[in-house]
């Protein structure tokens, strides 16, 4: 049994840590809503074809239009149906790149203190 006075075991400065934890915590919530509208703004670029094919995502990987060349049009379907594919693919991986990138700068320094 705890000897009287000693609560759960944290100490004042165990509990000054938590309660700056939990406003981090609060701060990042607060910088994720933000970055969410952010990304929802955001147009991100995907090519192929030498720019043939353009595929453009908002930051959080909605589409938003469709290029295309007409010299990607002179190659036929299967090779048009190639080059749209590898530009979302492209769109796709810059658009994860960004998020990630934006969500360790939003989470950085956040440390649990005893955990």
């Amino acid at each position: 049994m705890a000897e009287k006075g000693q609560g759960f075991g944290f100490g004042l400065g165990k509990m000054k840590e938590l309660a700056e934890a939990f406003k981090k915590a609060q701060q990042v919530q607060e910088g994720a809503k933000q970055l969410q509208e952010e990304l929802e703004q955001m147009e991100i670029q995907g090519e192929s074809g030498g720019g043939m094919v353009k595929v453009i995502l908002s930051g959080n990987q909605e589409p938003k239009r469709v290029e295309i060349s007409p010299d990607a049009m002179n190659e036929g379907a299967e090779v048009l149906s190639d080059l749209v594919t590898a530009a979302m693919t492209d769109a796709y991986n810059k658009s994860t790149a960004t998020m990630r990138d934006r969500m360790e700068d939003l989470t950085s320094g956040l440390e649990l203190p005893g955990f």
